[in-house]
Protein backbone atom coordinates (compact mmCIF):
# COMPACT_ATOMS: atom_id res chain seq x y z
CA UNK A 1 0.00 0.00 0.00
CA UNK A 2 1.19 3.48 -0.79
CA UNK A 3 2.52 5.45 2.17
CA UNK A 4 0.33 8.40 1.21
CA UNK A 5 -2.69 6.87 2.96
CA UNK A 6 -3.33 7.53 6.63
CA UNK A 7 -6.06 7.21 9.25
CA UNK A 8 -7.12 10.09 11.48
CA UNK A 9 -9.73 10.71 14.17
CA UNK A 10 -9.40 14.48 13.84
CA UNK A 11 -12.99 15.64 13.35
CA UNK A 12 -11.99 18.90 11.65
CA UNK A 13 -10.47 16.93 8.76
CA UNK A 14 -13.72 15.16 7.86
CA UNK A 15 -15.14 16.01 4.44
CA UNK A 16 -18.81 16.21 5.34
CA UNK A 17 -19.91 16.76 1.74
CA UNK A 18 -18.09 13.63 0.53
CA UNK A 19 -19.38 11.55 3.45
CA UNK A 20 -22.95 12.70 2.86
CA UNK A 21 -22.70 12.13 -0.89
CA UNK A 22 -21.52 8.55 -0.40
CA UNK A 23 -24.02 7.69 2.33
CA UNK A 24 -27.00 9.28 0.56
CA UNK A 25 -26.33 8.00 -2.98
CA UNK A 26 -24.16 4.86 -2.79
CA UNK A 27 -24.59 3.16 0.59
CA UNK A 28 -27.42 0.62 0.52
CA UNK A 29 -28.06 1.17 4.23
CA UNK A 30 -28.64 4.94 4.13
CA UNK A 31 -29.85 6.01 0.70
CA UNK A 32 -31.36 9.50 0.70
CA UNK A 33 -30.14 10.24 4.24
CA UNK A 34 -30.42 14.00 4.84
CA UNK A 35 -27.19 15.94 5.27
CA UNK A 36 -28.37 17.26 8.64
CA UNK A 37 -28.74 13.67 9.87
CA UNK A 38 -25.21 12.81 8.72
CA UNK A 39 -23.85 15.88 10.49
CA UNK A 40 -25.67 15.00 13.71
CA UNK A 41 -24.50 11.37 13.53
CA UNK A 42 -20.89 12.52 13.16
CA UNK A 43 -21.22 14.95 16.07
CA UNK A 44 -22.30 12.10 18.34
CA UNK A 45 -19.81 9.44 17.19
CA UNK A 46 -16.11 8.65 17.34
CA UNK A 47 -15.15 9.04 13.68
CA UNK A 48 -12.28 7.72 11.58
CA UNK A 49 -11.26 9.16 8.23
CA UNK A 50 -9.00 7.57 5.64
CA UNK A 51 -6.92 10.10 3.72
CA UNK A 52 -4.67 10.12 0.70
CA UNK A 53 -2.60 13.23 1.19
CA UNK A 54 -5.33 15.75 2.15
CA UNK A 55 -8.22 14.03 0.30
CA UNK A 56 -10.62 11.94 2.35
CA UNK A 57 -11.21 8.56 0.67
CA UNK A 58 -12.84 6.53 3.45
CA UNK A 59 -14.85 6.77 6.63
CA UNK A 60 -16.21 4.85 9.61
CA UNK A 61 -17.85 5.82 12.84
CA UNK A 62 -18.17 4.17 16.21
CA UNK A 63 -21.08 4.83 18.53
CA UNK A 64 -19.87 3.98 22.01
CA UNK A 65 -19.88 4.68 25.72
CA UNK A 66 -16.10 3.92 25.69
CA UNK A 67 -16.66 1.47 28.55
CA UNK A 68 -18.89 -1.46 27.64
CA UNK A 69 -20.19 -1.37 24.09
CA UNK A 70 -19.49 -0.04 20.60
CA UNK A 71 -21.47 -0.07 17.37
CA UNK A 72 -19.41 0.13 14.18
CA UNK A 73 -21.21 1.75 11.29
CA UNK A 74 -21.05 3.70 8.05
CA UNK A 75 -17.81 2.00 7.01
CA UNK A 76 -16.75 2.73 3.43
CA UNK A 77 -13.85 3.34 1.07
CA UNK A 78 -14.50 5.31 -2.10
CA UNK A 79 -14.64 3.01 -5.11
CA UNK A 80 -11.63 4.66 -6.78
CA UNK A 81 -9.44 3.68 -3.80
CA UNK A 82 -10.65 0.12 -3.22
CA UNK A 83 -8.41 -2.90 -3.69
CA UNK A 84 -5.49 -1.31 -1.84
CA UNK A 85 -6.06 -2.81 1.60
CA UNK A 86 -7.60 0.38 2.98
CA UNK A 87 -10.62 -1.30 4.57
CA UNK A 88 -8.26 -3.59 6.46
CA UNK A 89 -6.13 -0.61 7.50
CA UNK A 90 -9.27 1.19 8.69
CA UNK A 91 -10.74 -1.72 10.66
CA UNK A 92 -7.35 -2.49 12.27
CA UNK A 93 -7.01 1.17 13.32
CA UNK A 94 -10.48 1.12 14.86
CA UNK A 95 -10.09 -2.21 16.65
CA UNK A 96 -6.66 -1.23 18.02
CA UNK A 97 -7.48 2.34 19.05
CA UNK A 98 -6.60 2.92 22.69
CA UNK A 99 -10.00 4.54 23.47
CA UNK A 100 -11.81 1.40 22.32
CA UNK A 101 -10.06 -1.27 24.36
CA UNK A 102 -11.69 -3.41 27.05
CA UNK A 103 -15.23 -3.19 25.69
CA UNK A 104 -17.52 -6.09 26.53
CA UNK A 105 -19.36 -6.04 23.20
CA UNK A 106 -18.95 -4.74 19.66
CA UNK A 107 -21.83 -4.87 17.19
CA UNK A 108 -22.32 -4.04 13.53
CA UNK A 109 -24.63 -4.69 10.62
CA UNK A 110 -23.27 -5.69 7.22
CA UNK A 111 -24.83 -7.07 4.11
CA UNK A 112 -21.67 -7.78 2.17
CA UNK A 113 -18.45 -7.51 4.20
CA UNK A 114 -18.54 -10.51 6.51
CA UNK A 115 -15.14 -11.72 5.30
CA UNK A 116 -13.47 -8.44 6.20
CA UNK A 117 -14.79 -8.37 9.75
CA UNK A 118 -14.14 -12.06 10.36
CA UNK A 119 -10.42 -11.32 9.91
CA UNK A 120 -10.66 -9.23 13.10
CA UNK A 121 -12.51 -11.80 15.20
CA UNK A 122 -16.10 -10.81 14.40
CA UNK A 123 -18.63 -13.66 14.27
CA UNK A 124 -22.29 -14.07 13.44
CA UNK A 125 -24.59 -13.86 16.45
CA UNK A 126 -24.31 -17.02 18.53
CA UNK A 127 -27.88 -16.68 19.74
CA UNK A 128 -30.02 -14.13 17.93
CA UNK A 129 -32.92 -14.78 20.31
CA UNK A 130 -31.38 -12.20 22.68
CA UNK A 131 -31.58 -9.44 20.10
CA UNK A 132 -34.53 -7.26 19.21
CA UNK A 133 -34.83 -4.34 16.85
CA UNK A 134 -37.08 -1.50 15.90
CA UNK A 135 -36.17 -0.78 12.28
CA UNK A 136 -37.68 1.90 10.08
CA UNK A 137 -36.19 1.17 6.66
CA UNK A 138 -38.09 4.05 5.03
CA UNK A 139 -37.05 6.78 7.48
CA UNK A 140 -35.10 8.74 4.83
CA UNK A 141 -37.75 8.45 2.12
CA UNK A 142 -40.03 11.39 1.47
CA UNK A 143 -43.56 10.67 2.69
Amino acid sequence: MENKYRISTERQLLDIDMIHDFLSTKAYWSLKIPKETVIRSIEHSFCFGVYKDSEQVGFARVITDYSTIAYLGDVFILESHRGKGLSKLLIAAIMNHNKLQGLRRWILLTGDAHGLYEQYGWKELADSSYWMELHNSKVYQKQ
